[in-house]
């Protein structure tokens, strides 16, 4: 299998070359009058993975792909999460259903790991990560990661994707590579836009095909530049969200005659999102910087149908039964300032961060069983709450060593906080509400920790032709200790046209506060069949009771080799990868009293009849390769008009070497890590990723069309044999854009995502008795098939 997926990609790369086919990077955003700054593919200058001024994505030592404002909002969607993974073919962005929290908040992976070992940036500083804990069995179960959702991508001027291990450079989560997301800067011009979009699909289920017109999504943004003096800028970006639910589920056949009567799709949304970014010189080669985002989001999702005739619905006031939703209202507020200039000849930048998510929870259109028929309908469930503050100071000078030295160093400060607040009495009590059931007072909770960190970055252009770049860190976290780590990348250019370049690092992920210290008792779906089950901190006495240890941070070893072909409005490149993880956390299976009686002794007192826990010690192995190929061909003022052509893919094999199968009290043990746990690790995202783009355009004329191939994903269970797994297959999704978008004035597009209404595989009947599920929620590209839109704007 492996060796079938470097055939293919290969494949696909030579097959590029010989038909003149292209990367999806563009050259950056262009901004109200702005003029057209495309220029030689691959000029775009970085600032993600070198602390070097002036170095572009082709010379670097380590794979940056740069993706524009434009080629983010030529798409149907305007969620940046989905758009991020339809150009960046190493990005993966499922849409889970039916997994509480998760619904609302939708993590995104690079590389197929953890999305918490990916690092977000925004114009360079570290932000929060959101206060969910995905606790459910989607991608990323366990991992608490960035929303990227909280910035709109009309906000937007590029985004830097590094792929490639950062620890040393960045500090934790960079184990998988860093996402710097840059804001527009802009003195003046300005855009509104508004788009409108719905499902036009047949929904083709395995118990009954249906079809489905409307579910629709509205979205109007804005940005304005604004000058600040003779230097400076003010950038002010504005973006309103309404997302009516999509249904994907299948038929039941619990009742008679068959319906739906589940909600399985993308949940109902409605957000407000507000952005600022300003500069301004203050005289003697100063400036001062700043930049802030809030969001307000409300979300509703469902979780499984509960039928009257197999709950005592009835006796609580459904007498035909009824669907739980799942209410979020998640609130998201950072951002950083900070000053630069130079003292002397040594630059200085120092800045001043602060994020905060808070996500409260109310469960509606829902009972408690224990409360009998004086039960409410509508729970506050309580709130998780994270915030942290970041400062750096950072300090860099070029030396005339060799053919040039750059030397950076610097120290960071972090304060980091977690909250969990209780619900209202009745979201908990016994049963708790169906559905979601509320936090208790038990489970409330406050924690902090601090973290220090210093560096040191070395790049030397030791001759024209030869490159290094070292890095070193050091981190000290109050809750665990002590962490350092190291980083190698070199770079050889053979030719002008013809280079090689190679990294060798360490990693590391400190554990989040919301995996040492999230609580909860509550129904945990298994098998179909709701259990009671508590989720406590690994350090809790019932956790310690059955062999819960302190965590530890997770540890990386990243190897990479590639090569970077450029030739005009032509450039390739290709790197292999090999990420090596020791000390993984997952969260284990439900241990449960009935294992044994050693087990039922152990929880005896503890008054719980289940309990899962965090637990170091997964190994697993990476190995893949990334491949971009770039042409442009003419420009917009040629007879022809002006062609940019994109193929872009990724190959990612992961491999789980190692499983706990123990813990220090409980002999035998039960399972850790059930299959279905190392699967999604395994497989839970594409072993093969294909994108490619043309971009065409004449004037004020413009046609792209995207084609994006995905492997197959399992959505495993436990059956040994598989026969339970459910797997997405292999499908290629077409994307079509056509738009009249002059630099001034009004604009209009048209297009389609999903063009020919594909879907993933359907979710079987028989591991489906409820029909909740009509197809696998792992799917890359989601499950909600053809989507129509439009686009009106204005530009000044």
């Amino acid at each position: 299998m492996r060796s079938f997926r470097t055939a293919l990609l290969v494949a696909a790369s030579v097959s590029a070359l010989g038909c003149g086919a292209a990367s999806a990077q563009e050259t950056g955003a262009q901004t109200g009058s702005q003029p057209d700054t495309t220029s030689e593919a691959g000029a775009e200058i970085v600032v993600t993975g070198t602390r070097s001024v002036g170095r572009s994505r082709l010379d670097t030592a380590s794979p940056v792909d740069v993706l524009s404002g434009q080629a983010l909002g030529r798409q149907g969607t305007t969620e940046l999460g989905a758009a991020l993974a339809a150009v960046a073919p190493s990005i993966d962005f499922p849409r889970p259903s039916a997994t509480d929290g998760t619904d609302a908040i939708r993590p995104a992976t690079l590389r197929g790991l953890s999305p918490d070992q990916v690092l977000v940036l925004v114009n360079g500083s570290r932000v929060n990560s959101s206060a969910l804990l995905n606790v459910a069995g989607a991608v990323g179960r366990g991992a608490a990661a960035v929303d990227l959702n909280t910035i709109p991508t009309a906000a937007l001027e590029r985004i830097e994707v590094l792929r490639d291990g950062a620890s040393a450079q960045y500090g934790s989560d960079a184990i998988a590579g860093v996402i710097n997301l840059r804001l527009r800067e802009a003195r003046s011009g300005g855009a509104a836009s508004a788009t409108y979009g719905f499902y036009r699909t047949d929904i083709n289920t395995a118990a009954g095909n249906r079809t489905t017109t409307g579910e629709p999504n509205f979205t109007a943004s804005a940005w304005q530049g604004f000058g600040l003096g003779e230097d400076g800028f003010v950038t002010v970006t504005g973006e309103y969200v309404n997302r009516q639910p999509t249904n994907r589920a299948d038929f039941d056949q619990r009742v008679v005659p068959s319906r739906v009567t589940g909600r399985f799709g993308d949940p109902q949304v409605e957000q407000y999102t507000g952005t600022i970014n300003a500069g301004k010189g203050i005289g003697g080669g100063w400036s001062l910087y700043g930049w802030a985002s809030y969001q307000d989001r409300d979300t509703r999702s469902a979780a499984f149908p509960r039928l009257a005739e197999r709950t005592n619905a009835a006796a609580v006031g459904y007498p035909n039964g009824f669907l739980p939703i799942i209410n979020t209202t998640s609130t998201n507020a950072v951002g950083a300032v900070g000053a630069r200039g130079d003292i002397g000849d040594w630059g200085v930048d120092l800045h001043v961060g602060y994020g905060r998510n808070k996500i409260a929870f109310r469960t509606r259109d829902t009972a408690n069983f224990s409360l009998g028929a004086a039960t409410p309908k509508s729970f506050y469930d309580g709130a998780l709450i994270y915030d942290q503050w970041v400062g750096n100071l950072d300090i860099r000078r070029k030396f005339d060593l060799f053919q040039s030295l750059n030397l950076a160093f610097g120290v960071e400060g972090r304060r980091e906080s977690y909250k969990i607040t209780a619900g209202e009495e009745r979201s908990y009590i016994g049963t708790g509400a169906e559905g979601f059931g509320g936090f208790a007072p038990i489970n409330a909770i406050e924690r902090s920790r601090r973290s220090i960190s210093g560096y040191v970055d070395v790049e030397t252009q030791v001759t024209r032709s030869f490159l290094v770049d070292i890095a070193v860190r050091g981190e000290h976290f109050t809750d665990f200790g002590d962490t350092a780590n190291g980083k190698l990348s070199a770079r050889y250019d053979v030719t002008p046209w013809l280079a090689f370049r190679g990294t060798v690092s360490t990693g590391f992920r400190a554990p989040s506060l919301q995996q040492q210290y999230y609580t909860s008792v509550a129904q945990v779906v298994q098998g179909g069949v709701p259990v009671l089950t508590g989720t406590f901190p690994s350090i809790a006495p019932v956790a310690e009771a059955l062999g819960g240890r302190p965590l530890r941070p997770e540890k990386s070893t990243n190897l990479s080799v590639g090569t970077v072909i450029r030739a005009g409005g032509f450039d390739l490149s290709v790197d292999a990868y090999e990420i090596r993880l020791r000390d993984q956390l997952a969260l284990s299976e439900i241990i449960r009293s009935s294992f044994s009686p050693q087990v039922a002794a152990i929880l005896a007192p503890f008054n719980v009849p289940s309990a899962r826990f965090f637990i170091n010690g997964l190994r697993s192995r990476t190995r893949g390769i990334d491949a971009v190929v770039h042409y442009r061909l003419g420009t917009a003022a040629d007879p022809a008009g002006a062609f940019d052509f994109t193929l872009a893919g990724n190959v990612n094999d992961i491999r789980i070497t190692s499983v706990p199968t123990n813990t220090a009290t409980v002999n035998p043990a039960p399972v850790l890590f059930a299959r279905s746990r190392v699967l999604t690790i395994e497989q839970g995202t594409p072993g093969e990723k294909v994108t490619g783009t043309i971009d065409w355009a004449k004037g004020p004329v413009g046609v792209t069309l995207r084609a994006t191939y995905y492997g197959d994903v399992n959505q495993p269970d436990n059956m040994a044999d598989g026969s339970k797994d459910s797997h997405t297959g292999q499908h290629l999704i077409s994307d079509l854009e056509l738009r009249y978008q002059p630099r001034h004035g009004a604009q209009i597009a048209f297009g389609a995502s999903n063009l020919f209404d594909v879907y993933p595989d359907r979710t079987l009947t028989a591991n489906n008795p409820s029909g909740a599920l009509g197809f696998p929620y792992y799917s890359p590209f989601g499950f909600n098939g053809r989507y129509l839109y439009a686009r009106l704007g204005v530009n000044w």
